[in-house]
Formats: C-alpha cells, sequence, structure tokens
C-alpha cells in the first residue's frame, strides 16, 4: 500500500471547463475570475473577494493593502506579532514590508498561539496580529479578536491552510481586516495554482485589485475611494497610483476554482470523517501528541509529535515510514526561527519552547477529500512497534 501526502481533487468537471476556456481563446483574467471571486465571497458571508496566483501573493497584497489604507495605515518598523509555526512566506511579505516581527509560541496540543503568551507579547506598539489557523485547525478567535479589539490592533488572518474550517459556527478566513487563502494543488480546493483575499471593506478591496494589477486603475469600482478620476481618458486608461505587482490569476485558474468550490463542502466533510478514524485510533496513544481540534477544523493533514518524555528517535520513525510507502513531512515549516533567513529579519522572540519541540519531534502523514480510513489503518499498524 502507499499512503500519500495529497492527491489531484480534479475530475472531468474542471478538465472541461479548462477546454472551454483554451477553445474561447480568452486566457487572462476576466469573467471565470470574477464569477469565482463573487462565488467565494458570497460562500464564506463576505462582501469582498480578490483572486491571486498563489496564497503567498495573497499574503503580499493583503500586508501591501494595509500600507495605504488611509486610516491609520501600517509603515515601516511597526510592531506585528506572529507565530513560531507557519509556512514561510506568511512571515516574507511582513519582512519585505520593513515590519518588525515578534515571534511567540505555539500550544503543544493545537499548534496555534499560545494564548497567554500572546497576551504577553502584546505591547502598546503593537500594531497587528497574524493569526494562522495551522494546518486546518481555527484559532482560538473569541481571545484573538477580543486582544485586537480592546487594544485597537488589525487582525490578519491568514487561513491558507485552512478553508472550510470553522470556529463557533463561522468560518475561518472572515474574522480579520484581511484574510488569506490557498487554492494550490495540495489544499481543501485546487485551481493547481492560486489564492485569494476576502474583506468587508471597500477601501481595502479596491487597494487589493490595483496592487494586483501593477498598481492600475483598471478595474476599480466607478465610487473607488482610493483616487480621483480626471478628464483626460486618453491618459486615465494607463494611470497607475500605487507600487502593484503582477500576480493576477488566469482564467483557467478561475475556471477550475467555480467547480472546485462547488465541492468544498463534501471535501472537508469527508476529511473530518477520515480525521475521526485517525483520532479514534492515535488519540489515547501516549506516544504521539496529536493535534487537537479547535471548533470544526478542516484537517488539512495529521500531525504526530513524538512525545519528548519517551526515548523514541524521530529518525527511526521517519524510517519506518519510508520503508512502507507512507510519505510523510515536517509539520508545515517547522519552527521559522530556525531557518537560515532569520538572518534578514528585524525580528525579537517571546518564546518558542513548543515551536522547537514540533520542529524535533514531530512529523505529519496526509490526508485526503476521500476515503482513506485503510491507509490510516495501515499507518497505525506500521507504527505499533516502534
Amino acid at each position: 500500500m502507499r499512503y500519500e501526502l495529497t492527491s489531484s481533487t480534479w475530475s472531468e468537471e474542471e478538465k472541461q471547463t479548462i477546454r472551454e476556456v483554451i477553445e474561447s481563446g480568452m486566457y487572462t483574467m476576466g469573467r471565470h475570475v470574477n464569477e469565482f471571486e463573487d462565488n467565494f465571497a458570497k460562500y464564506f458571508g463576505m462582501k469582498y473577494a480578490v483572486m491571486v496566483n498563489s496564497g503567498s501573493s495573497a499574503n503580499l497584497i493583503a500586508v501591501a493593502s494595509l500600507f495605504y489604507k488611509k486610516d491609520n495605515p501600517l509603515k515601516r518598523g511597526d510592531e506585528v506579532i506572529v507565530p513560531c509555526i507557519s509556512w514561510a512566506t506568511t512571515f516574507h511579505p511582513l519582512q519585505q514590508y520593513g515590519l518588525k516581527l515578534k515571534f511567540v509560541d505555539v500550544d503543544l496540543n493545537t499548534l496555534n498561539y499560545d494564548i497567554d503568551e500572546l497576551k504577553k507579547a502584546l505591547t502598546k506598539d503593537t500594531k497587528m496580529i497574524v493569526a494562522v489557523s495551522i494546518l486546518g485547525n481555527p484559532c482560538p478567535f473569541d481571545e484573538i479578536t477580543k486582544l485586537c479589539e480592546e487594544n485597537n490592533i488589525i487582525l490578519f488572518e491568514d487561513n491558507c491552510e485552512s478553508m472550510g474550517a470553522k470556529f463557533h459556527g463561522k468560518y475561518t478566513g472572515t474574522f480579520g481586516l484581511v484574510n488569506t487563502f490557498s487554492t494550490f494543488f495540495s489544499h481543501h480546493i485546487s485551481t493547481m495554482e492560486g489564492g485569494l483575499v476576502l474583506t468587508n471593506d471597500k477601501e481595502i478591496y479596491n487597494l487589493l485589485k490595483s496592487i494586483r494589477n501593477h498598481g492600475w486603475i483598471r478595474g476599480q469600482d466607478a465610487d473607488s475611494p482610493i483616487f480621483e478620476r480626471r478628464g483626460d481618458d486618453f491618459f486615465e486608461a494607463y494611470r497607475f497610483i500605487l507600487p502593484g505587482y503582477n500576480v493576477r490569476p488566469g482564467e483557467i485558474h478561475g475556471a477550475a476554482g467555480r467547480k472546485q468550490l462547488d465541492k468544498l463542502e463534501s471535501f472537508v466533510k469527508t476529511r473530518r470523517e477520515n480525521a475521526g478514524h485517525f483520532v479514534q485510533l492515535f488519540g489515547n496513544d501516549e506516544r504521539f501528541i496529536i493535534q487537537k481540534e479547535i471548533g470544526e477544523s478542516s484537517w488539512f493533514c495529521f500531525t504526530m509529535i513524538i512525545n519528548p518524555k519517551l526515548n523514541i528517535d524521530r529518525k527511526k520513525v521517519l524510517q519506518k515510514l519510508t520503508a512502507a510507502n507512507i510519505e510523510h513531512r515536517i509539520i508545515t515549516g517547522g519552527n521559522f526561527l530556525r531557518h537560515d533567513v532569520i538572518k534578514y529579519y528585524d525580528y525579537e522572540v517571546v518564546s518558542r519552547k513548543n515551536a522547537d519541540i514540533a520542529h524535533d519531534y514531530g512529523f505529519f502523514v496526509g490526508n485526503h477529500p476521500y476515503d482513506i480510513r485503510d491507509k490510516i489503518h495501515y499507518l497505525y499498524k506500521t507504527l505499533e512497534q516502534i
């Protein structure tokens, strides 16, 4: 048996709609992207969605938009709180815009913020908290939103790993001023490459659209609050108002996204059913710390941290998995502070103990939007004797 980390979620429906895009001869961002954005915003109960070419680009333009908003924009040197564990492009846009990062430890059971440590990290200089719902598991948003509201702090939600998860009945990716998603191949729905930003703020929405598209005014709302139109239509057609990028998606990505979004509910349902079997087998196994669900996780994968109190060699465990054709990898990127790139950052560390334990003792195996109970059982039998 082979137990893969990820698998394609596409069927003939996605392939057919892509063929239709190709046959139309209209490949660049247009109707299909617009419809996917509208459907995505409606699905999650938000006003606006902006699609880009990756979740990383979603983070990039979301950070940029906060520098160009009229009221209380971020500025270089501002303090931003981040978790020690997340994917690299949670952090890179913050560094690229000159922000000071304050790293806070995670809870070893949930892999999300240790709330007590997060509270300790807050100062009068804190301007933003980046909430990352790690690998499908919602952050404790009751605590985090309260901290942001009480201290007038921006909440930035990186939801790239947790589409379809809920906290107290509300979707993750809808709590922040800006909220980012990924539609990469291995994620909950796939456009192969792609990402989105959700917001309820009209100014932010128009900033996002301009920054995505070279800083151009093309595609702006007729009543856009971010610039005033002039009378010279010849010049207006190619007028740039912001230092933007070209991170537009293609029509193929938008078309695939429309089909995939229709399947998200069933995909998440199956992932949760698989997770129920995983928890049943490993929930009381003292050898492993598995992720404790907060709210309703969409279970990107199954994390396993070898109990550091036991004399179990992770290297031997991973060798056993490899021999059994069970794919595995480090938890996200591990503790980001352990990577060489940190030397380029302006940062301080509040705490990191649990992040280091997860880095040194942890790994994850795959979850899928189809029934993999047989593979989870195979994993359990493989690890019976270690």
